[in-house]
């Protein structure tokens, strides 16, 4: 099917093209959202920079079209038939030790073989590049030794520059060899016809060679060291393709080449599409989006070309194909960002420093997994199993889902330690709820141990409301956290601006701050006024005292007639003429608060409850005596009186100076009084509900 006709009845609203054959297709920059391709023939297909969002390719087969299998096995032959000319080469300079009528043939096969020997030992147990280098370094001392000794010898030079031509050969063989059959095996199953051919050309041009020296040893062993250069070559492309960690440098280029002309999804948006089951050999995702891209039971995966996506990482890529193998496995540092590993088994896995934002992870079992500082920012976990699962650090946002997560318990430490709840076990929710809370908040810190104005940060967080169309805003918890911060906890809604939130607080902190200070300095000069003017009325007084202190006392009696009176009635009363009754004036008190109707408003509800609060705190505090136990008594029921005459500017005047009465009070007592404490939790809440 033409890539036209696709494209137009996409357009025309098909979307099912299951089974269609889309070989060599141009789909490049094509918006092809959500069609199903699943089972179709893609090979040689390009889906360039494509939009593939939500799209199928389920039992698809990518690769190579036929033609561009004969052009790469045919590049491949080319690259053959090089390497069995330096393998040739090789061998029969290694011939030349059974060259008796020539010492510098003699040392330009010893080097040779010595380089050979070298070279083999060292990239059997390490690399090719390893074995290079050893081999090079091997190969020049023999030849810078033997050298010295035949620099007399006639035809010496000619030796040396063999010896040193033979050296460069084994070289680039090392890397045109296993190249070769390599892409061989890469493009077709090929890679043992290749090395047939290999074979069977080094062993032709080296026994052409050999004979010229006329030798049966240097035949015999011109023979024996091209069919197993060969070999060795052979062996050394297959490992290129199994092995990813012994000679990535050259499996790269292996993949790149053997893409050239296959299935392209450069630089598309493969974001949810479907490769479960897919054969993606040769084929380019350099440069694509991979977000929640599935690639469940995927064939030869690992025969495409990756780029710099996350199918880069041969262990992630083979847990993406089987995402059930990665119970306690270790993805340390891994790059799963946007990963699609729904129902995957992480069951006590190490994901330390791991980055798994946007990533799908619904239904995971990550119990008892390692999740220290693992970036979790806009991941999906909903439905997962986090039970016994270390969170230490770990980076989550408002856009990480955790609903329905089932977990009884974690850890915040690692090694097993804090955790929460500290006994028992999470109900279901709990642990959605405790994380979801931390992210509808927003932190207003006070530091340097400046005390917070409640009146000001009341008025402050009024006007923030009404500035942002009645955004609900509620303190939710306050938090000394020692070293002189104090930490608020405002609730906000979910989808709320926290950040321009907090912004305008501040400012209108700020500005309320200010307004107060000014208040307090102006009340305080009408205090200290009306003290100086009672001081004038003291001393007024003085004279007055003086003056009748120095007149003559004139003693007056008189006989009372027809009295019943046998004694005198004296009593006894404090200096303000009054008797102290504690347990009156606490009566008293409750009976103004009882008169508060609970039922008119939630506020005159909650003021209520807090008046009993503090009254309770005022009669078991032991930091109090009965005389201040009065005084702050009379307070409360200052402010009970205030919350039911609302309109009386005089009771509120006096409500409001209680409640500065009991901050001072509360500022003096142990930290340990009953009343401080009550007065800390209910005052700033008060100062709210009556609006000073």
């Amino acid at each position: 099917m033409k890539a036209e006709a696709v494209i137009e009845q996409y357009k025309n609203g098909r979307r099912d093209f299951r089974g269609e054959s889309l070989r060599g297709g141009n789909f490049r920059r094509a918006d092809l959202t959500g069609a199903d391709f699943s089972g179709c023939d893609i090979r040689g297909t390009n889906f360039s920079r494509a939009n593939l969002t939500g799209a199928k390719f389920a039992g698809a087969k990518a690769g190579l079209p036929k033609r561009w299998v004969v052009i790469l096995l045919g590049l491949a032959l080319v690259l053959i038939v090089i390497s069995s000319y330096f393998s040739a080469l090789a061998a029969y300079v290694v011939g030349l030790i059974f060259d008796s009528s020539s010492t510098a043939n003699q040392v330009a096969g010893w080097s040779t073989l010595i380089f050979l020997i070298c070279f083999c030992a060292v990239t059997w147990r390490k690399n090719i590049l390893a074995g290079a280098g050893a081999g090079a370094g091997a190969g020049a001392v023999a030849l810078a030794r033997a050298g010295a000794v035949a620099v007399a010898v006639a035809g010496a030079l000619a030796g040396a520059l063999a010896g040193a031509g033979a050296l460069a050969g084994v070289g680039v063989l090392a890397g045109v060899g296993p190249l070769a059959v390599a892409v061989a095996g890469a493009v077709a199953v090929a890679g043992a016809v290749a090395g047939a051919v290999a074979g069977a050309r080094a062993v032709a041009l080296a026994l052409a060679l050999a004979l010229a020296l006329a030798g049966a040893g240097a035949v015999a062993v011109a023979v024996a060291g091209a069919l197993a250069l060969t070999l060795f070559y052979c062996w050394l492309g297959w490992l290129t393709l199994k092995q990813e960690h012994r000679d990535p440098w050259l499996r790269k280029i292996v993949i790149a080449f053997a893409a050239i002309g296959g299935t392209s999804f450069f630089q598309a948006n493969l974001t949810a599409t479907d490769f479960t089951g897919a054969t993606l050999k040769s084929t380019n995702f350099n440069q694509a989006i991979l977000n929640k891209t599935i690639f469940k039971q995927a064939i030869k995966l690992e025969l495409a070309r990756p780029g710099h996506t996350l199918l880069a990482n041969p262990q992630v890529r083979e847990f993406l194909i089987d995402s059930r193998t990665g119970s306690g496995k270790d993805f340390a540092q891994a790059d799963l960002r946007g990963a699609y590993l729904d129902g995957a088994n992480l069951q006590t896995a190490n994901l330390r420093l791991a980055n798994i934002s946007e990533a799908s992870l619904q239904y995971a079992n990550l119990a008892g997994a390692n999740l220290t500082e693992v970036n979790a920012v806009n991941a999906d976990l909903r439905h997962a199993t986090l039970t016994g699962a270390c969170v230490e650090n770990w980076n989550i946002d408002a856009t990480t889902q955790l609903d329905e997560v089932d977990c009884q318990y974690i850890y915040l430490l690692n090694g097993q330690k804090e955790r929460r709840p500290s006994s028992g076990e999470f109900q279901p929710g709990e642990f959605t709820k405790l994380f979801a809370e931390m992210f509808d908040t927003v932190d207003l810190i006070f530091r340097n141990g400046v005390e917070v104005d409640w009146k000001a940060f009341i008025a402050a967080l009024k006007e923030v409301q009404v500035q942002n169309e009645d955004t609900p805003l509620q303190v939710q918890s306050i938090a000394n956290k020692g070293d002189g911060v104090i930490v608020v906890k405002v609730h906000v809604p979910s989808d709320t601006d926290k950040e321009k939130i907090h912004q305008e607080f501040n400012q209108n902190y700020q500005l309320k701050l200010a307004a107060i200070e000014a208040q307090y300095k102006a009340q305080i000069t009408a205090k200290e006024t009306e003290i100086d003017i009672y001081r004038q009325q003291s001393v007024d007084m003085m004279e007055i005292t003086k003056t009748l202190a120095n007149r003559p006392i004139n003693v007056e009696a008189k006989a009372m007639s027809n009295s019943n009176e046998s004694s005198p009635n004296i009593t006894i009363r404090d200096i303000n003429n009054s008797a102290v009754n504690f347990g009156e004036i606490i009566g008293d008190v409750t009976n103004t608060i009882n008169q508060i109707a609970a039922d008119a408003s939630p506020e005159n509800a909650q003021l209520k409850a807090l008046l009993q609060e503090l009254t309770q705190a005022i009669e078991i505090d032991s930091h109090l005596d009965e005389e201040e136990k009065a005084e702050a008594a009379n307070q409360v029921k200052k402010i009970a009186q205030a919350s039911q005459n609302p309109d009386d500017a005089g009771l509120q005047k006096k409500a409001q100076r209680a409640v500065n009465f009991l901050e001072t009070i509360a500022k003096a007592l142990e930290p340990a009084s009953k009343l401080a404490q009550a007065c800390q939790k209910a005052l700033p809440i008060i100062l709210g509900i009556l609006g000073f």
